[in-house]
This record gives C-alpha cells, sequence and structure tokens, in this order.
C-alpha cells in the first residue's frame, strides 16, 4: 500500500470565528495513532452492551443463531465501506468530522449534518449511561437489598430513585474521563480492549463448564425457515446493523485526524470492527444459551446476569467488567462527536468540554431506558430511522471528496468565513436538497403505507439517492471544488 503524503497546516487562522483548538487540525506530530491504536479502539467500542445483546433482539423476532450472526457480520461489513472512506480525509488533513463536512455542506451548513449526527450520539450515550448505571444499581441491590427501596414511591420519568441516581452517576464518570483529553482515551482503550475480552472470555468457560455444554440455543432452527418469512425480517434488521455503526461512519475523522497514515487506520479499523462484532456477538449467544441450561431461562442481558451471583467478590470483578466496557464505547463513541459537533456551532463560544455537558444533559432528557423496552422499536424504529438520515450525509460527504474534489481540499479555507467552503451565506444549498432527497426517499415508507419497503432499506435508499443527486446537483450549478493548496506538504 502506497503512503500517502499528509498536510498539514501552516498558515495561522486563530483568528476566524470558525476555530478553536479543539477543531484545529493536528500537527503531524500529533499523529500518533497506530494500527493497534485503531484496531483497540473498535475491539473496546465493539466489546460493549448492545454488541452483546443484538442477537438476542434478532433471535426475539425470529431469527435462529445463524441467520442472527450473519445478519451482524454483513452489516458490519458494508458499513466498514464508507468507514474506511470517511476516514481517509481525517488522516490526510487532521480535520474532525464537523470541519471535513465543510467542504460540502458549506462553513455554515455543516452544522446541519453535525447536530444531526450529535442528536443520535445523545442517544447512544443516555442507552450506554443507563445500562452501566443498572449495572451499579443491580450490584448495590445484591449487596444491600435495602437500597432498592430507597426513595420509596418515588418515580422519575418511569425510574425509581435508586436507578435515576446509578445512572446520573456513571453518566457523570463518563463526562470525567473525557474531560482529560483524547490522549487518554487513546491510553484508556488501549487496555480496556484486551481486557473485556478476557473477561467475557472468562465469563464464557465459566457458564459453558456450568452447563456442561452450550445449551440449547443452538438446536433451535427458529421460526424464520423459508425465505418469505426471512427476507421481511432480514432486510430491515439488516439496515439496523448498519445503523448501529452508522454514526461512526460519518464522525471517524474526529479518531483518524490522529493516525499517522492511511495503512495504520485502513488495517486497524478492518481487524478490529467486523470481526468482534462477530465474534463478541457468537460470545453473547453461547452465554445466553448455557443460562438456560444453568438458570432455567435464556438470560441475554450480562447485568440482569449479574443478579445471579451471590458472592460479593464475584459480583465486584463482573460490574467492574461491565463499567470498562461501557465506558470504552460511550467516551469514545458517544461523547467525542457531539462535543465537537456542538463546539463547531459557535466555536469561539463553545469549547469541546461545553459540548460535553451539553450532550450529558441531551442524554438525560432523551429518556434511553425507553429505547431499549422493546427490541423492535429498537431495531425496526430507533436504528433504522436515523440510519435513514446518517447514510444520506454519508453519501454526500463521500461523493464530494472522491468524486469531485478528488480528495484535494484546501485546508486553510475550511477556517475561513470567506472562502471556497463559504459558498452563499456558509451554505451549499446543492447539499441541503440532496440531504432532503436522500432523507425522503429513505423514510418515505414510514408514512406512506405502499412504500414502506422503502424504509426497510433506509440506509441504502438514503445513500443511493443523496449520491446520485448531489452529483448531479453540483454538476448542474457547479460550485468551485479543487482550490490551489495553501498548506505545506511533509
Amino acid at each position: 500500500m502506497a503512503t500517502e503524503k499528509l498536510i498539514e497546516l501552516k498558515t495561522d487562522v486563530s483568528h476566524s470565528s470558525l476555530y478553536n483548538a479543539d477543531l484545529a487540525p493536528t500537527t503531524l506530530e500529533e499523529r500518533n495513532w497506530s494500527t493497534y491504536n485503531f484496531a483497540a479502539l473498535w475491539v473496546s467500542m465493539a466489546h460493549c452492551i448492545p454488541t452483546y445483546m443484538l442477537s438476542s433482539g434478532l433471535i426475539a423476532l425470529g431469527m435462529d443463531w445463524k441467520q442472527a450472526i450473519f445478519t451482524i457480520t454483513l452489516g458490519n461489513l458494508i458499513v466498514l465501506v464508507p468507514m474506511l472512506l470517511n476516514a481517509h480525509p481525517g488522516t490526510k488533513y487532521g480535520i474532525p468530522f464537523p470541519v471535513l463536512a465543510r467542504a460540502s455542506f458549506g462553513t455554515f451548513g455543516a452544522n446541519i449534518p453535525a447536530i444531526l449526527r450529535a442528536g443520535v450520539a445523545c442517544g447512544w450515550f443516555g442507552i450506554n449511561a443507563f445500562i452501566g448505571g443498572t449495572a451499579v444499581n443491580n450490584f448495590f441491590i445484591a449487596l444491600f437489598p435495602a437500597w432498592k427501596t430507597f426513595g420509596g414511591d418515588i418515580n422519575i420519568a418511569g425510574l425509581s430513585l435508586p436507578a435515576m441516581i446509578t445512572f446520573i452517576g456513571f453518566l457523570v464518570m463518563n463526562i470525567l474521563l473525557v474531560y482529560k483529553g483524547m490522549n487518554s482515551i487513546r491510553k484508556f482503550e488501549n487496555w480496556a480492549a484486551p481486557l473485556v475480552l478476557i473477561m467475557t472470555f472468562i465469563l464464557l468457560v465459566w457458564i459453558v463448564n456450568e452447563a456442561h455444554g452450550f445449551g440449547p440455543i443452538f438446536a433451535e432452527t427458529g421460526k424464520l425457515d423459508t425465505w418469505d418469512k426471512f427476507l421481511p425480517v432480514f432486510v430491515p434488521s439488516l439496515t439496523g446493523m448498519i445503523g448501529f455503526w452508522a454514526t461512526l461512519s460519518l464522525n471517524i475523522p474526529d479518531f483518524t485526524r490522529f493516525g499517522k497514515g492511511q495503512k495504520e487506520q485502513m488495517l486497524g479499523q478492518a481487524i478490529g470492527l467486523p470481526p468482534t462484532m462477530t465474534i463478541f456477538s457468537i460470545m453473547g449467544v453461547v452465554i445466553s444459551s448455557a443460562t438456560i441450561v444453568v438458570y432455567g431461562k435464556a438470560i441475554w442481558d450480562p447485568v440482569d446476569l449479574l443478579l445471579q451471583f451471590s458472592n460479593p467478590l464475584v459480583l465486584a470483578f463482573s460490574l467492574f467488567g461491565i463499567i470498562v466496557a461501557t465506558l470504552s464505547v460511550n467516551i469514545a463513541a458517544n461523547l467525542v462527536s457531539p462535543a465537537n459537533d456542538f463546539s463547531n456551532i459557535s466555536p469561539k463560544h463553545i469549547s469541546f468540554k461545553t459540548g460535553v455537558l451539553i450532550t450529558g444533559v441531551c442524554a438525560v432528557l432523551i429518556m434511553p431506558w425507553k429505547l431499549l423496552s422493546d427490541p423492535s422499536m429498537y431495531i425496526f424504529n430507533w436504528l433504522n430511522v436515523y440510519s435513514g438520515f446518517l447514510g444520506p450525509i454519508a453519501a454526500i460527504m463521500i461523493a464530494d471528496y472522491f468524486i469531485l474534489r478528488k480528495t484535494e481540499l484546501n485546508l486553510e479555507d475550511l477556517y475561513k468565513e470567506q472562502g471556497e467552503y463559504s459558498y452563499t451565506k456558509g451554505v451549499n444549498i446543492m447539499a441541503v436538497l440532496a440531504l432532503l432527497v436522500g432523507v425522503g426517499a429513505a423514510l418515505i415508507g414510514k408514512v406512506v403505507p405502499s412504500l414502506s419497503w422503502l424504509f426497510d432499506y433506509a440506509w441504502f435508499v438514503g445513500f443511493g439517492a443523496s449520491f446520485v443527486s448531489y452529483i448531479v446537483l453540483m454538476k448542474i450549478m457547479p460550485v468551485p471544488v479543487g482550490a490551489e493548496e495553501t498548506v505545506t506538504e511533509e
């Protein structure tokens, strides 16, 4: 693989209203993430409880374990493609996602995809914070049974007082860790990745030994035993699996801007994402299947599995594993991006740390426990609906960078109020129109029953419609692309 030159900005643009230290392009010296760092990042993020529970949602919808694992694996192989494509400019120019979006949407218009991405991240941040808080809550209940009734009948938005306290407490823990900066995140992910894998493997070996085998799930055929039955469930489920990481396929430049080179980020991501999602999902199936033999029922949620342990040391060990797994995905996937996205709204007034606080508040207001209450809501609605927004955004950014600009950006002008990417009042109306076309095509099936099949393919439909329409619109109403470099190559 040929080594591509990385671009470093030499001009001082710190006076611009579009600039702050958190959104600034990284220097060559700061680009120190290796293949292992990117692989560890993905291993840590994929080793999370929502991944562990993905198979359970699909099996609950009628799939057998092989169909579920196939759907998960295929979805992650597909989403890896836009992931690697959007990662390229991050590594080459050292820029985060909202700054990259300025090239296609405009210096002000970039806030549209940034806020859409941030909204999804707030939801995911809330989901993972709730899962981690529930683990802590169950741990307290196991050690101190009176904790369960603390606060009596007090109920806050559907949660008991103990559940709300642990949820908020875990959320704050995430925020404090991110406050230490990107380098601390890299170090945390480096050791969290192998630790979570080892702890899950220990749990797997123990439960299989207790069950004297793998349990009955592997022998079950599932309800979708014909193509006609399988396809209507498979298609929207595949879209949901793509939607699972469609968020990161947009803001992956937030991390690849620290990469040593394209080879490192591409290999690291390819090694870290699809294999981990497949292996960890299989582990979830094996462990849950064995719990049927050991406990008389399938326990898909590892947090609930905590309640089955009576030894305080085992409880503490298990809780630590869940906390590390949840923190590793939450701080990397769901706090870094929205913090940058919110900062992009007004770089001189909203810092990265302020963006983190905004994300935390939004995560509480979304009430994530309601999203997790029903697998059909989680997969068919939550994952599919937002994939209908994220697919079009990814398509526009990829079409702009690779098709129209041939990977050449004017790095300095990305931080100028009046420059190549200012378009009309800072907005590229062609990108906005293409986004509307894609989102409309992806989600029209939600309101027009005869077109419901389009919603099943939401990510694909939205991506294709926006990709084509953006290129056509930009050809019809051309704007300046590929301006001369004002940077120094190293």
